[in-house]
């Protein structure tokens, strides 16, 4: 059976959507399943924001077929893996775990090139293109070492 992963930001339209998109290029699709939430519910079954679509078409990737969804409690037992984009997402998804096994699943995505240093991946959305540029090259390490260490 594939290994679960679930990517977590605040609204699943900017920053979640490009770690799905990256990750998902980086591993095999019969051994893993990617996929992304938001812990809000604004953008539930919209694409992802139109800056994010475009960084991902520079860098290759297509994640114009994602919808967002919002992250809820059955989503622990659905997946094996929780990464989330910030501090904030951290705490909203912590806040619906039901056990310390729950709790074991949820890590900031940053971790992987900043062990234990609690880096948040910045949200673009109020910003320019660059800070899409940014948030792309961060999750782009970020996926590479998760991609090697998984």
């Amino acid at each position: 059976m594939a290994t679960k992963i679930l990517m977590v930001c605040l609204g699943n339209i900017c920053r979640s959507p490009l770690a799905e998109g990256l990750l998902k290029s980086k591993l095999d699709k019969n051994e893993y399943y990617v996929t992304s939430a938001g812990t809000g519910h604004w953008h539930v079954g919209e694409k992802p924001d139109s800056r994010s679509i475009a960084v991902a078409k520079k860098n290759g990737l297509d994640i114009t077929d994602q919808r967002g969804r919002q992250f809820k409690a059955s989503d622990f037992e659905e997946f094996d893996h929780i990464f989330v984009m910030d501090t904030s997402n951290r705490d909203d998804v912590l806040a619906l775990a039901n056990s310390e096994e729950d709790r074991a699943k949820v890590q900031l995505i940053l971790d992987e090139i900043f062990p234990g240093e609690n880096v948040d991946v910045p949200d673009p959305y109020h910003g320019g293109d660059r800070g899409f540029d940014q948030v792309y090259e961060m999750l782009d390490k970020a996926s590479d070492k998760l991609a090697e260490r998984l």
